[in-house]
């Protein structure tokens, strides 16, 4: 069977999925196309029908037709009235449907083959489409498929939910070519649903739930309400039209199968030995008929199984009667392997009025949680805080807010809120109730829905409590930052924290409220930054305190933005450990991208990609927001693996970002996607992305450049493009700033795209010398040194000095390929060829006058004839006629071919 993704692709036109197929039909004019109900089968055969170039034949038979004998010919004749053969094909069907074994039986069968075939024979030239071919009636399928091999050159597409050939073969043809439709990607859903306007984190919940049915994610999308959030022990019943989509999956397979996927549903996280254990010798061929169906995807390698869409798991649950439940989950109890899993399924088999369940219950949290199993024991934790008598008050609380910070940990959002309403409604202290609010606040993050009126009710909660009102405007600060774009704000409401928790002498709270002064002290570049951050660090630390909020933390981001990314690391890795035997989620992610970013900034790029993906996995498999990662992602991915792929993400998480209103990572996602763009040419993209981080940065008062380099960028997008007076204004406004805070870490940079100024403005001996000084300066941030080197290759061959030239590019490629930085190594390579052309080679370029090159790189950037007259101070009848020659000296006959043969200077 071909690789699917071969035949069928799928594209958002006007609300629904188009499938684009390749001419020809792989070389063959036999077709089988199966997948699930929904899946886009009729699309995507319509679509191959008409690359065909013939007029399609389409029969439809129902399922009503199937206990019908020869319906489906009887539809072939009356879809072809007018060929003679069809009328004596009708003729001969007459009283014939719903007959069989009569004694002339044999001979009717006989005539209606042959005149099957005759009209298949007479028919004009079509294509053959049988749609819902599962229910086309037996005696049709085998008269077609006798009429088919006497007529090989019909093409014929068949349709159908289950590609079952029986032991005779598909009655297409032997050389039928079986192909599964595809499920959809999730950039696919969401061009499917854009017309929603949902949230990415929605489209990528849909899409799991559909397991990327085009019909299924629609049903979810189209509901008259949204997707429900799972709250307990059980998700909620899905909408109507997705309930009667996944009714008719599941109608693929018999009953017995069906209970052995609701086995499936009911276990957490089920395997090949668990099902065996309940199914005995049978399971196999269950599980078989449960993947050919498409309901299943099983990892023979490692024994695990999963749905294919989470929905089919939530309809098995739903459909079954609360006692029904019951016994399920105690004969998993007895088959369970695991014993933490089999303490789950007792408790879910027990009364809930049962104590002794959420006793079990909230010891097996305790185990799961001990092992690392963070979603078992945020679900564990929560049944046991269900489960106990609201009589038993502290007991009662205590477990409701352990449910709580186990969901925070694992990012299960809804779970939280549930667990803390489980506190706000009970008669809880203050204390506990703020406890429950910010760690709600904290769980949910950028997700956060409601949040004047959460961060009210918390407020008034602590009224009188200065320590507990410090927690509080702590997470304001936060939410100011993030959400709101106001660091002066946010940076006013920790110094409140701060003197609230000094007054009564609250060290962990004082400990946080400093970190959070500190880190937007140096976003808006006060001077006194460090020694806030100092003083945080003088202090004793709680192990309270997040990980990702610790002064430890900043102090490593801090080293981060001053170039000290060894210094990072030895503070970072220890407090990734912490975070991971904590279980917090949304701690490890971050810790793990700074150490990305540290790994990265010292050249180490294959330590790099291990931390970001790790990261990006975890992001992902989670409610996490998904910008901070595709940040990291993006910026790790365009220098140690493909540009492509870190493009995607870059987008990703700049969608993300502004769906979530997210400031603060949106200029990071928009920086990361500049940068790309910028590094792969296209600086006209480039600038209009930089430009809306500039407007954001300033929106949001950032007075730092360390902090997000986004200034050489577009200074550097400037100098492509010709603006060289902009560009000269941009760099001498940030080195006053950076000399003004002592951020010597920016220079470097900085000198870099002031030697490519002052090579554009024709100064080739003094750029050469500052990018030579600027890479000695380097040497401990090799990446960056490389592509120092490269602008040092660039300017001097601009400068005719071809030898140094060559030795700078061999320099620059060395770096970047012993520190795995492949793009850029590819780049500095692809330099190194084409300065190790002779004038002698057959396949040399033609040589251009300084003038000329000039004029040529600006018109490859993609700048008019207008910006480059104004650029280098000439006339623009002066550049036209420049261009004229360029081409003709070249061979080239269009600024397309241009932009493809000379390089912009880019360094």
């Amino acid at each position: 069977m071909p690789d699917s993704a071969m035949w069928t692709n799928a594209s958002h036109q006007a609300g629904s999925v188009l499938p684009v197929v390749p001419e020809g039909g792989g070389g063959t004019r036999r077709v089988v196309l199966f997948g699930p109900p929904g899946s886009g089968k009729t699309t995507a055969a319509g679509a191959l029908g008409r690359q065909s170039g013939l007029p399609v034949l389409r029969l439809a038979p129902g399922p009503q037709d199937a206990r019908v004998a020869c319906a489906g010919l009887l539809e072939l004749a009356l879809a072809l009235p007018a060929l003679p053969a069809a009328r004596e094909l009708t003729a001969a069907l007459d009283g014939t449907a719903g007959r069989s074994g009569s004694p002339d039986e044999a001979g009717r069968a006989l005539r209606l083959r042959r005149l099957t075939a005759a009209l298949l024979r007479e028919a004009p030239p079509v294509t053959l489409v049988v749609d819902n071919a599962q229910w086309l009636d037996h005696a049709s399928a085998a008269v077609l498929g006798w009429a088919l091999r006497l007529t090989p050159d019909l093409p014929v597409i068949a349709v159908e939910r289950v590609w079952r050939p029986g032991a005779a073969g598909h009655w297409c043809g032997e050389d039928t070519c079986a192909v599964r439709i595809p499920p959809l990607t999730t950039p696919q859903i969401a061009a499917l649903l854009s017309p929603y306007r949902l949230a990415p984190r929605e489209v990528a919940r849909i899409h799991a739930h559909s397991g990327g049915n085009p019909a299924l994610a629609l049903a979810l999308a189209d509901a008259s309400r949204p997707l429900a959030d799972r709250e307990g022990e059980s998700e909620s019943a899905l909408p109507p039209t997705a309930r009667r989509l996944v009714g008719e999956w599941l109608g693929e397979v018999p009953a017995q199968v069906q209970e052995l996927l609701t086995f499936a549903a009911l276990d957490d996280r089920p395997d090949l030995e668990l099902l065996g254990r309940l199914a005995g010798p049978a399971a196999e061929s269950l599980l078989a008929q449960a993947e050919a169906a498409g309901l299943f995807d099983i990892g023979r390698a490692n024994g695990s199984v999963r749905f294919t869409a989470s929905a089919i798991g939530t309809e098995l649950v739903t459909r079954l009667p609360g006692d029904a439940r019951r016994l399920l989950h105690a004969r998993l109890a007895e088959a369970s392997h695991d014993s933490v899993r089999r303490d789950r399924h007792t408790v879910l088999a027990a009364d809930v009025t049962d104590p002794r369940s959420a006793h079990r219950a909230a010891r097996a949290a305790v185990r799961a949680r001990q092992r690392g199993d963070h979603a078992l024991a945020a679900e564990l934790s929560f049944l046991a805080a269900q489960r106990t008598s609201h009589d038993h008050g502290e007991l009662f609380t205590e477990r409701a807010l352990t449910a709580v910070r186990d969901a925070a940990h694992y990012g299960d959002l809804p779970r939280g809120r549930a667990a803390a309403r489980l506190v706000l409604g009970h008669d809880a202290t203050p204390e506990q109730c703020v406890d429950a609010l910010i760690t709600l606040i904290d769980a949910s993050g950028r997700h956060l829905h409601g949040a004047d009126e959460l961060f009210a009710a918390a407020l008034h909660t602590a009224a009188g409590r200065p320590g507990l009102t410090a927690q509080v405007l702590i997470r304001q600060s936060i939410w100011a930052n993030v959400s709101e774009g106001d660091p002066r704000r946010a940076c006013a409401l920790a110094g409140q924290a701060t003197a609230l928790a000094e007054t009564v002498g609250d060290t962990t709270t004082t400990v946080m409220a400093l970190t959070m002064q500190a880190r937007l002290q140096r976003v808006l570049g006060h001077t006194d930054a460090e020694t806030t951050l100092g003083r945080a660090l003088s202090l004793p630390r709680a192990a309270s305190i997040p990980v990702n909020g610790t002064p430890q933390h900043l102090a490593a981001r801090h080293a981060l933005f001053d170039d000290r990314p060894d210094e990072a690391r030895t503070v970072l890795l220890p407090l990734l450990v912490e975070a991971e035997r904590a279980g917090d989620a949304e701690a490890t992610v971050d810790i793990l991208r700074s150490l990305a970013e540290a790994e990265l900034r010292a050249g180490r790029c294959a330590r790099a990609l291990h931390h970001a993906d790790r990261a990006q996995a975890l992001t992902d498999g989670t409610a996490l927001s998904a910008a901070p990662a595709c940040y990291t992602s993006a910026l790790v991915a365009g220098t140690a693996r493909r540009t492509d792929l870190a493009l995607v993400h870059a987008r990703r998480g700049v969608d993300t970002a502004r769906q979530e209103d997210n400031k603060v990572f949106l200029s990071r996602n928009l920086f990361a996607l500049g940068h790309l763009l910028l590094a792969t040419g296209r600086p006209k993209e480039a600038l209009e992305v930089l430009e809306e981080v500039r407007a954001l940065e300033e929106l949001q008062q950032v007075g730092d450049p360390s902090v997000l380099r986004w200034h050489p960028e577009l200074a550097e997008t400037f100098v492509a493009l010709g603006r060289l007076d902009q560009a000269q204004s941009l760099l001498d406004d940030t080195r006053r700033t950076a000399d003004e805070l002592g951020r010597d870490a920016v220079i470097p940079p900085l000198e870099r795209v002031q030697a490519l100024l002052d090579a554009a403005r024709g100064h080739y001996d003094t750029a050469a010398r500052r990018l030579t000084d600027a890479a000695d300066r380097l040497r401990h941030l090799p990446l960056e040194r490389g592509r120092t080197l490269l602008a040092l290759s660039h300017t001097e061959r601009r400068g005719r000095r071809r030898a140094s030239a060559r030795i700078a590019a061999q320099r620059a490629a060395d770096l970047f390929t012993v520190h795995q930085a492949h793009p850029w190594a590819e780049t500095a390579v692809h330099t190194l060829g084409r300065l190790e052309a002779t004038p002698t080679d057959h396949n040399a370029r033609p040589r251009l006058t300084p003038a000329e090159q000039r004029c040529a790189e600006l018109a490859a950037a993609g700048a008019s004839n207008r910006d480059i007259a104004t650029a280098l101070t000439v006339s623009v009848k002066t550049v036209e006629a420049t261009l004229t020659r360029v081409y003709r000296k070249l061979g080239l006959h269009s600024r397309f071919q241009l932009a493809h043969t000379v390089t912009p200077a880019r360094e």
